[in-house]
């Protein structure tokens, strides 16, 4: 039996984080305001370091911060900044706690306006997965123009940790924009049905 061609980055051990992630979300096209959510904090908190670092904590961001429930989030105030700043389960950067929070009032606005953070955010891919053929990592860009757009609106909106590198990552994340190299299984597995 043939193994599994992967994204090199995703690695090749079958229960990794990474390798469970990639086959599992990464690429996926996500509607839900919930999820949206959470990987805005997690893409944020990610920057400066890996991927695998926020994976890895995962389970604690979604304790720490309610699930990711943005109405909840948006209450916190300086007593919850202090907790999650002394909890080893998360990145405990004073700025990104309180980015996340920031954006929590934030989403809580856009979707007052748009009716959905999903309906918002996927506007900048016109409501449809960008579908992209590279045949090497190396071709995979680190923010395109979508990003840029994306990353202009939400600091207008008052959204924090949002460059368009991190944009771009949470476009890949969330199924935006799906990067699965085209000898990836995901690739075709993913795709939009034509």
């Amino acid at each position: 039996m043939r193994a599994r061609v992967r994204c090199p980055w995703a690695g090749t051990d079958p229960d990794s984080d990474y390798v469970r992630y990639h086959d599992e979300e990464w690429g996926v096209p996500v509607h839900d305001d919930r999820l949206l959510f959470e990987f805005l904090i997690l893409e944020g908190a990610q920057a400066g370091l890996s991927w695998s670092t926020i994976l890895r904590k995962r389970a604690a961001y979604r304790k720490a911060f309610a699930n990711f429930d943005a109405a909840r989030v948006a209450r916190f105030g300086a007593v919850d900044v202090r907790r999650l700043l002394a909890d080893s389960g998360i990145v405990r950067n004073r700025l990104k706690v309180s980015a996340a929070i920031d954006n929590a009032r934030a989403t809580l606005a856009v979707r007052a306006r748009h009716g959905s953070l999903d309906r918002y955010l996927w506007q900048f891919v016109d409501g449809r997965p960008v579908q992209n053929r590279w045949s090497a990592s190396r071709q995979v860009p680190a923010e395109t123009d979508a990003s840029r757009a994306m990353s202009k609106a939400l600091r207008a909106d008052g959204f924090r940790f949002v460059g368009p590198t991190i944009c771009y990552a949470f476009m890949q994340a969330t199924g935006m924009v799906d990067d699965h190299l085209v000898d990836c299984f995901r690739h075709r597995q993913i795709a939009p049905r034509r």
